[in-house]
Formats: C-alpha cells, structure tokens, sequence
C-alpha cells in the first residue's frame, strides 16, 4: 500500500498527468481564445466606429470640426482622471511591464480596468475621425487578459508571469491580424528582444489556440487580400532601394517626432503643451479635421480600407494623400490618446509605394506598393524581421519574399540614420520612468493619521 501510495504521488508529479499543471495549461489555453475573441469584437466595434463617423459627417463633413476637437478632448480628459496609463498605442506599457519588477506598477500597468478603457478611448478617437490603428491596444488588452489569468492562478515565478505577458501580447497581433508568425517575432524581435526556453512553449500556445479561435470564428482570410503580383529582376530592383530609402527616412522621422515632441518645445510653447494637455488635444483634433477636409475624407481613421483597395490594384489615391496621412498620423498621436500606429502606418507606406511607383512605369504598381508599404513600416517600428513577416503573412504574395525582406532590412539603415533610438523601446524607458517615478512618490507621501473611535 505504502509502495503504491509513493508511486502515485510520483505520478501526480509529471507533467503528462499532473492535475495541477493540466488546470494551469487549460487556463493559459482558455485565456488564449479569450484573447482572440478580444481581437475579433475590438476590429467590428473598430469598423462600426468609423461606420458611425461616415455615416455622421457624410452629408455634413464641416461636423468634423466639432468633433475631432472634442472628441480628443474627451478622449485625454478621461484617459488622465479615469484610466491613468491607457494613452498611446498599448505596446510601451506591454514592454516597460516586462522589465518591471514590482508586481503592484505591473498590475497597474495591466490591470483589466486599463484595457477596458483603452478599448473604450480608441473607439471615442475612430469615431471622432483620428487617424489610430486597433493593433497596438490589442497588445496591451492581449497582454493584460493572460496576466490576470496569472493573478487568478497566483502564480508567483516572474519568468512565468513574463510568459503570460508575453503570450498575450503575441496572440493579440496574430489574432487582430490573423498572422500567427508574425505574432510570434513580434514577441521575440519587439517585446521580448530574445526568446526564453521557459517562455517559448507558453507563446507558440498561445498563438497557436488564439489563431485557432480566430479561423473557427473569422474564417481563413488575409488582411490585405490575395496578391500574386511579383518584381522581376532588373530595372525594377532598383525600386528596392529607393523605397527603402523614402520609407526609411520618412518612417525614421515619424519616430523621432514622436519621441521628441511635446518634449522638445522651447520656451513658453513648451510650457504650454505640457501644462494644457486637453487643449492641446483639441487642437491636435483641429489639425486631424482640417486635414480631412483637405483629403476629401481619406485621411480619417486607420487608412485600411486605402490600404487594401492599393495591395489589390483597385484605387488610384492623390499624390499628396501619404503627406496628408503622416501628419495626420503625427497629429493623432501627439495629442494623447490611446490608439496604434501599425495600420496607419502601412497606409502611409502603401500610398508611397503608389507614388514611387509613377517612376517606375514598366514595374507592376502593386509589387512597389508592397515595396513602400514594408519599408516605412519598418521605418517606423524599426523591428525589419516582424516588418517582412507581417507583410508577408498579410498578403500571401511569397513571390515577393526576397525583395520585401531586402527592402525591409534596408529601410531599417536609412530609419537609424534619422532615428538613433526605436520608438517602442524609447517610449517603453520613458513610460518606465514615469510609473515607477510615481510609486515611489506614493510610497514617500505621509499617510493621514487614523482616528480611534
């Protein structure tokens, strides 16, 4: 008895057949679809909210300039007195998470109440016509899902609370993508810049049962459609470089902007800024409507439906619509609020690839579209190896394999030329500083002395 009441316990203790990790793997797996189902209501209430905007200002396109204005304006209002830690695009927070140590600033940074407000934020900036993606708050809603799991189950060893964070953020790019592979680089080349033996199963899980999730519910599609489009070598190689040079450099400048300003301003402008964040918003909203007006419409929102309608060959976009996308891209992030750059930045990307494309007159327009579209996008997340593959995933073109990673990894040199520091990396530091900047004040602050009865 006593021999086969110790083999059991021995038993017990495999992973093959132990209870206690089988109701572990089944949470990390139920936290998993949870995440793709995240992913998949955020992108059709992202959809409605742009819907809701055409269909207000579509007869009466001079409402954006009430509605930009205040709609940013409320947007950072609630962001700073109701979800402290929502603004910007949710992958700084995800990534300063992963270097904290402090369990309290990490489950403030991804609490569910902060997610809960994130989605709510983005959706008040689409339906205000700002020019923010969904991809980026996905992350963060991803990230902090798989860490209240981890709560729940206490798990209390940072490399697994690491992990979880790490797989949630990675199925949420699969899923709000539908690019299982390219989550899992994002988490090694963006979030993580390794890859752990302790945490890599808990990733491929995760992206593995999120992407699942999302075929079962969204079906087997691409983002950006089907191209069969392909770059023959020759003349039309030299678009590699030039391409990566324009997105490079104009991606490359897009970062640093946003690194520096508001920061940056001198003098009493500076004060400014920084002392009125609401009015600067609204301002910020004031240039996102007039720039639309400018546009005809365009420039609101993510830029996808652009981008797409470019990939597949059936729209011809004015030469000045990538320069009205960048600064109303610039202008929306400046101003405060929570929302992504990834699908405004690919439509910035597919629009210059349109108009380098003009130089090229024997090349097919929709390989340099592809061309321009990695390039500025690796100029801006200067991450080239989750550039190409999310491209590539996102247009099953494996034609253009070779010349997207060519440009890709190009346009990432001519991005540090103008951008010595990546943008997730430097904001992640900054955001660092400010959160724990902020405990540590709370920490210091005397505490009111308690009356006994």
């Amino acid at each position: 008895m006593r021999i086969n009441r110790r083999l059991f316990r021995q038993l017990r203790r495999l992973p093959l057949v132990s209870p206690r990790l089988w109701l572990r793997r089944i949470a990390f797996w139920a936290g998993a679809v949870m995440v793709a189902l995240m992913a998949i209501a955020f992108a059709w209430l992202a959809d409605e909210a742009q819907a809701t905007f055409r269909w207000m200002t579509g007869p009466r396109p001079w409402l954006v300039l009430i509605l930009a204005p205040g709609g940013l304006a409320l947007a950072v209002t609630l962001t700073r007195s109701v979800f402290p830690g929502a603004q910007g695009s949710g992958i700084p927070q995800v990534i300063a998470a992963l270097h904290m140590t402090d369990l309290a600033n990490i489950s403030r940074v991804l609490s569910l109440r902060v997610s809960l407000g994130k989605v709510l934020l983005t959706l008040i900036g689409l339906l205000s016509g700002a020019s923010i993606g969904r991809e980026g708050p996905t992350v963060q809603v991803g990230a902090s899902i798989m860490h209240a799991l981890g709560r729940a189950l206490r798990l209390p060893r940072p490399e697994t609370q690491r992990g979880l964070i790490l797989a949630g953020g990675a199925a949420g790019v699969a899923a709000a993508f539908n690019t299982p592979l390219a989550g899992i680089v994002f988490a090694i080349e963006e979030l993580s810049h390794n890859f752990e033996a302790r945490t890599s199963g808990t990733v491929l899980t995760a992206v593995i049962i999120g992407g699942i999730a999302t075929l079962a519910l969204s079906g087997n599609y691409t983002y950006f459609g089907v191209t069969t489009v392909s770059l023959p070598l020759g003349v039309g190689w030299l678009a590699v470089v030039l391409c990566a040079a324009a997105g490079g450099l104009l991606g490359g400048g897009f970062s640093q902007i946003l690194i520096l300003a508001p920061f940056s301003l001198p003098g009493r402008l500076g004060m400014w800024v920084r002392g009125r964040p609401v009015a600067f918003a609204a301002i910020c909203g004031l240039v996102i409507a007039l720039v639309g007006l400018v546009s005809h419409g365009a420039t609101y929102g993510t830029g996808y439906a652009q981008a797409r309608a470019l990939v597949e060959g059936n729209a011809r976009l004015p030469v000045s619509f990538f320069l009205l996308k960048f600064i109303a891209n610039v202008a929306s992030y400046l101003s405060g609020i929570p929302g992504g750059v990834f699908a405004p930045a690919l439509s910035v990307g597919a629009a210059l690839g349109s108009w380098l494309a003009h130089f090229f007159p024997e090349t097919p327009a929709r390989a340099i579209v592809l061309l321009g579209m990695v390039a500025y996008f690796s100029g801006v997340v200067q991450a080239p190896i989750t550039a190409f593959v999310i491209v590539l995933e996102m247009t099953a073109n494996q034609q253009m394999a070779i010349p997207i990673m060519a440009t890709s990894m190009l346009a990432f040199g001519f991005s540090r030329l103008v951008c010595r520091r990546p943008l997730y990396g430097t904001l992640a530091q900054r955001f660092l500083r400010e959160t724990e900047g902020a405990a540590a004040r709370l920490r210091r602050a005397p505490r009111k002395p308690q009356l006994r009865p």
